[in-house]
């Protein structure tokens, strides 16, 4: 089924992003894997989705998206999960997401080890942890994914801010990736000063021993910081079309940059370019592998 490729793992929420009558896969941890597999790399996504017509119509549309679904789950209780997406700020797209969805209820299955011992990389958020149920199921890959890399893809959404979820979150990651408006709201939940962005990268890498951090900021560029140094890549002026999944695909990029062993600076600048590129597509999923292959050529990173 899978090839000697390095296997990425997303795990959390699968989705449908409801943009009025118009309906497009997503969930950050899926998209994460959606692009990981765009840029060449093997990945699939740990899920679940309803026993109905939606999730079936979900799982048609991911693997015509070229996503393998052996890992998505079929919950016979609980719907399809829906969000409600309003881009009426193209670059600052606001959600509404409808609760007790089939993905707050992954389970972990024994046979997902086999898989997670073989996980490169494994990538998590905080939205799938609301739910005491999938959080468990997340923490527990993430205890069997022993030989990999493990990213948080912070991903905030209010009112899910529980603290432990996040500080015990930080504690599992190897990479940490969140956005600028998120470092605001991080400090003030976790009660750090914020001075600047390179002040909190620093305290975040000391506190809880991350290896690296990635901060993007939108138009502006990105920021990033392991122990050792720092880079701030400036932005580059795009059309948006819509920012949803930029943000997932931005991981996607430096996951692939990471597992390639790449100077930070190129990973950053890559990464930087492969969210903006689908910020200037609709959707969380669009299809964009040659393109990719461009970008991959032009920063020497393939």
């Amino acid at each position: 089924m899978y090839t000697s490729k390095q296997l990425i793992i997303g795990i959390g929420e699968l989705l449908w992003d409801c943009f009025g009558s118009e309906r497009r896969p997503g969930g950050a941890p899926s998209n994460v894997a959606y692009h990981a597999n765009q840029l060449g790399l093997e990945s699939f996504a740990i899920s679940s989705v309803g026993k109905d017509t939606i999730g079936d119509d979900l799982l048609d549309a991911i693997r015509s998206n070229g996503l393998d679904t052996t890992f998505i789950q079929r919950d016979p209780h609980h719907p399809t999960g829906i969000v409600t997406v309003d881009t009426s700020d193209a670059d600052h797209p606001t959600y509404t997401i409808h609760e007790n969805a089939a993905w707050d209820y992954i389970q972990f299955e024994d046979h997902w080890h086999t898989w997670l011992k073989k996980a490169d990389a494994l990538c998590f958020g905080t939205l799938a942890q609301r739910h005491v149920i999938s959080r468990a199921a997340i923490h527990q890959a993430i205890q069997a994914a022993s030989q990999a890399m493990i990213v948080y893809d912070v991903n905030l959404r209010p009112p899910w801010l529980h603290v432990d979820w996040i500080t015990q979150s930080l504690s599992f990651a190897d990479i940490v990736k969140l956005n600028a408006e998120e470092v605001v709201t991080m400090c003030e939940l976790l009660n750090w000063p914020l001075t600047s962005l390179s002040s909190f990268a620093t305290h975040l890498i000391r506190e809880f021993n991350a290896n690296y951090v990635f901060i993007t900021k939108a138009e502006q560029g990105c920021f990033a910081a392991n122990k050792h140094t720092s880079v701030d890549i400036p932005g580059k002026a795009i059309n948006v079309a819509d920012a949803v999944g930029a943000g997932d695909a931005f991981t996607a990029a430096l996951i692939y940059g990471l597992l390639k062993s790449k100077p930070l600076e190129k990973i950053a600048a890559f990464a930087n370019d492969v969210g903006s590129l689908v910020a200037s597509k609709t959707g969380a999923m669009p299809s964009l592998t040659s393109e990719f292959e461009t970008l991959q050529q032009h920063h020497e990173i393939a």
